[in-house]
């Protein structure tokens, strides 16, 4: 039995599997959902709760866009997320593991590149000290050198007690700091197992880490399997 907080969960799929709408249907931004079935918690239900009860439960969403506010400065969308927090070292904490956000702590969020924006997106989830962090799409859109330091910190608070819930469309990176990975089809989990099962699979290897080949008489060929999950 895996200890659910600390550790890291990624959910892989095709675009349109469900992956984002399992997330904000946990954080309860979908209204009336889940039709069926119920979302539990730390030992409790929470089907349909409203978000900010969600939130004071400890859970803590990145949606994919981020949402931060972007005529603010960095250091002021920080104070927005840690006011009403009894932790006094919050900002300095997340600065600290984000150190390119404390040399811009008084610049416009807005004029912040698109890697620095996500930090500051996970450095204000971060405030609240969540007992579960889930990200949409992390890695979207960013260069790989910020991508890897974005992980590194996912890491770094996996390994601190906070379970993460991850979507991801990097899978090979979401596998390397996943400890237990799920693929979606249709808003049905399909398959399931350890990051190192999940990488050893032959269909997740040819629908999410490259191309699978076989050899001909003429040499290589790519090729797709017949996927059969069970």
């Amino acid at each position: 039995m895996l200890r659910w907080r600390s550790v890291a969960y990624c959910n892989l799929g095709l675009n349109g599997a469900g992956k984002t709408t399992l997330l904000r249907t946990i954080s309860g931004l979908i209204e009336g959902q889940p039709e069926k079935g119920e979302v539990r918690f730390d030992g409790r239900a929470i089907t349909r709760w409203q978000p900010e009860d969600v939130a004071a439960l400890g859970i803590a969403h990145v949606p994919e866009g981020r949402g931060i506010f972007a005529e603010l400065t960095v250091e002021e969308n920080l104070e927005v997320a840690e006011r009403g927090r009894r932790d006094a070292d919050g900002c300095a904490w997340v600065l600290s593991l984000f150190p390119v956000l404390a040399a811009r702590r008084r610049q416009r969020a807005g004029t912040l590149s698109g890697g620095e924006q996500q930090m500051l997106a996970v450095a204000r989830a971060l405030l609240s000290r969540p007992k579960l962090l889930m990200l949409d799409e992390p890695s979207t859109g960013l260069a790989p050198a910020v991508t890897r330091e974005i992980f590194r910190v996912l890491d770094e608070v996996r390994r601190n007690g906070t379970a993460v819930l991850l979507v991801e469309q990097n899978a090979r990176m979401a596998l390397q700091v996943a400890d237990y990975g799920y693929v979606l089809e249709n808003g049905r989990i399909v398959l399931e197992g350890t990051a190192r099962e999940l990488q050893d699979n032959p269909h997740v290897q040819e629908l999410y880490l490259g191309v699978s080949m076989e050899a001909t008489p003429k040499g290589w060929r790519r090729y797709r399997k017949r996927r059969r999950w069970n």
